[in-house]
């Protein structure tokens, strides 16, 4: 694997434009929780509005930063401190895959949700059919359940794997 600067930080402003990308891609509303588009204005506020603190707005979105550029974004939602666990979804944008971006993500926010959020545990739905994200969740240590149609594409049911990584 190839090591690259990663780090992770807040959002700004400038993260607009990325974020309106990957927030209107068709292709992940079947695995998200969203399947509406976002306006520029509806996304600009959630910028603004947002804390950055997980305790109060119950989430909290990173930016994967390479170098200074943006190369995907990191979420931790479903968050519940009296189970000290949390959901996370990770999206890379194409032109940064297979290029070791998403592993050294993943294991720097690990490593913030053990020392600063004090998680016992995350997790993650992949849809079954995704090798790609599967492998690499399975890399990093996690277990995988299978649960039979958890998703919907809008005309037929997938399997999912529940993946949890026990910190």
């Amino acid at each position: 694997m190839k090591t690259v600067n990663i780090s992770l930080r807040a959002m700004e402003p400038e993260d607009l434009d990325v974020l309106y990308v990957v927030e209107n891609d068709p292709e992940l509303w079947t695995i998200g929780a969203s399947n509406t588009p976002y306006s520029h204005f509806a996304l600009k506020e959630f910028i603004a509005n947002t804390t950055n603190d997980i305790y109060t707005d119950k989430q909290l979105r990173l930016v994967v930063d390479m170098d200074g550029e943006v190369a995907g974004l990191l979420d931790l939602i479903a968050f519940e401190p009296e189970h000290r666990r949390a959901e996370m979804g990770i999206v890379i944008l194409e032109r940064f895959r297979q290029k070791g971006v998403a592993q050294q993500a993943m294991k720097l926010l690990f490593e913030y949700c053990r020392s600063k959020l004090h998680l016992h545990q995350v997790y993650a739905w992949v849809p079954e059919d995704n090798i790609p994200s599967c492998k690499l969740f399975l890399s990093l240590g996690f277990h995988a359940t299978v649960v039979r149609e958890w998703l919907f594409n809008g005309e037929v049911f997938k399997n999912a794997a529940l993946m949890q990584l026990f910190l």
